[in-house]
């Protein structure tokens, strides 16, 4: 199976000085799985975008390398540029390539975002597909009177306090974060300086002012030239090759022509063919048709089924080895458990009907996704707890002295092998609880999900806690042995409690039969 890949186009207020913008490449790069695919700096602009793609994990983790480099190397009080600009980092959009949903990539900028603002102290605002409020979803809107008028306003007027972050710009500005479907920089040079005519033609083009659907648009100068700077949101509404054409008719209008267009970035392979056959008038043409194509559809044929298939954990548990064992598999549980909450908070997440529970929502993905991670480590951490325990028993008893450390390494081990599965009992609780609140208030077409969440989160706990007391009988420590019992009874009777209320949730809200 192949691993998700994600794309991050940064842009950076930087392009005039390729010492800066080489140390924020450095850090990008020196994350492993991500790969730079390219770098584009504009002078008059005074910016840079970065392309990169990799896993989620270590294109979040880049991406948060570049933003704090940024931070340091960029002073934007003393920046300029054509460009608008609010920040260092400007803007970080996620874009989903393969095996990602956008979903995820909302979940990305959101994660990100309150770490760049806990951490860095740098404001943060969510837009695009991450948006918070319909507002913020035009990323014109959020740098309204760019960095100058954001530091003024940001303290003052509550429209404008970040998703994250301190209400205050520093010299890094502040960083807008978000999620979007591939995007397409395009700029058209005319053969003239007049501003003002690249200026009309941007505003017949632009949606906003009446022009084409999903096209962003601004007349500037560059390198002597007037330029319509275009961002095209959705190349599949919009093709490119009619963007183009409108441009070089409202050119005629005032006598000139297009010079010459730039590719500012990365452009999918979709959108080029389209172009060609529109100018081409190719009649029944087919991406089949090309041969690169056709030769990765063969590569990624010969990779599938080249790879052995690997052993999971299932596999493992079936196996004649002690370990993994019940310990690791109540994890196991939760952490399956946790992975259904997590699923119906993302299956409410994005309808009209659930929009007051967003905020609750996206909160109950990142619980969920934490207790995931954590109980998924569980699985190893109470494998090793066992081996240790029987490291300890192989350990000589030939004098008194060696029976003694034997004894106390025993015990030691003994109480380790006891305290895994008490705390993986523990995270099963937390994963109850939220299985709950999904079911109480997320989509009431996944409520049979978060009822199932719930019980295989009861499941885990319960065969979690038998490891606990399993573990106990083999601890001399009355006292420590005690505590320990109260705790994980305590944690029963907690979870029994969950359970009837979720009972009477599922004939309530459900609709359920349940005796």
């Amino acid at each position: 199976m192949a691993n998700p890949i994600v794309e991050c186009i940064p842009n950076f207020s930087e392009a005039r000085r390729p010492e800066v913008l080489a140390e924020i490449v450095s850090v990008i790069k020196a994350v492993q799985g991500v790969n730079v695919l390219d770098r584009h700096s504009d002078m008059d602009h005074n910016r840079t975008v970065i392309t990169f793609v990799g896993v989620p994990e270590a294109v979040e983790a880049a991406a948060y390398a570049a933003i704090a480099k940024a931070a340091q190397l960029i002073n934007l009080n003393e920046h300029d540029g054509a460009h608008p600009r609010i920040g260092a980092t400007d803007v970080v959009p996620f874009v989903p390539i393969s095996d990602v949903t956008m979903q995820e990539c909302v979940e990305m900028a959101r994660r990100l975002g309150k770490r760049v603002g806990e951490e860095l102290k740098i404001p943060v605002y969510l837009y695009e597909e991450a948006a918070t409020t319909p507002e913020r979803a035009n990323l014109e809107n959020i740098r309204r009177g760019q960095y100058e008028i954001l530091k003024e306003e940001i303290s003052l007027r509550p429209e404008r306090k970040p998703d994250f972050g301190p209400s205050v710009l520093g010299t890094a500005g502040a960083t807008v974060i978000g999620a979007r479907q591939p995007l397409i920089a395009f700029n058209v040079y005319l053969t003239t300086n007049d501003t003002s005519i690249a200026q009309k033609i941007a505003k017949a083009v632009r949606h906003s002012s009446g022009g084409m659907r999903y096209v962003k648009g601004m007349g500037v100068l560059v390198e002597g030239r007037a330029q319509v700077s275009m961002n095209m949101t959705n190349y599949r509404q919009t093709p490119l090759a009619r963007v183009v054409e409108l441009i070089r008719r409202e050119a005629q209008r005032y006598g000139v022509g297009i010079h010459h267009t730039e590719l500012v970035g990365l452009i999918p392979q979709e959108a080029l063919n389209d172009a060609s056959t529109w100018y081409m008038q190719l009649d029944g043409f087919s991406t089949d048709q090309i041969l690169e194509q056709q030769m990765m559809k063969l590569l990624r044929r010969s990779s599938a089924t080249g790879a052995p298939p690997e052993k999971t954990f299932l596999d493992e548990l079936a196996s004649s080895n002690p370990t993994p064992g019940g310990g690791s598999a109540a994890a196991h549980t939760g952490a399956a458990a946790a992975a259904l909450v997590a699923m119906v908070a993302r299956v409410t997440l994005g309808k009209k009907k659930y929009e007051d529970v967003k905020e609750q929502m996206y909160e109950l993905v990142e619980k969920a996704e934490a207790l995931r991670a954590n109980l998924s480590d569980g699985v190893q951490r109470d494998a090793d707890a066992f081996v240790a325990l029987m490291e300890c028993y192989k350990l000589p008893k030939d004098t008194p002295e060696q029976v003694e450390l034997r004894t106390q390494k025993i015990q030691a081990a003994t109480l380790v092998a006891a305290q895994v599965p008490l705390n993986a009992a523990q995270l099963c609780l937390e994963v109850q609880e939220l299985a709950l609140e999904a079911a109480r208030t997320g989509n009431i077409n996944a409520i049979s999900d978060a009822a199932s969440g719930e019980t295989l989160a009861r499941a885990g706990l319960i065969c979690a806690a038998y490891n606990v007391r399993i573990n106990l009988l083999g601890l001399e420590d009355e006292s420590v042995k005690q505590q320990m019992l109260d705790s994980i009874r305590s944690i029963e009777t907690k979870s029994r409690s969950i359970d009837d209320q979720l009972h009477s949730l599922l004939t309530a809200r459900g609709g359920m039969t349940l005796d």
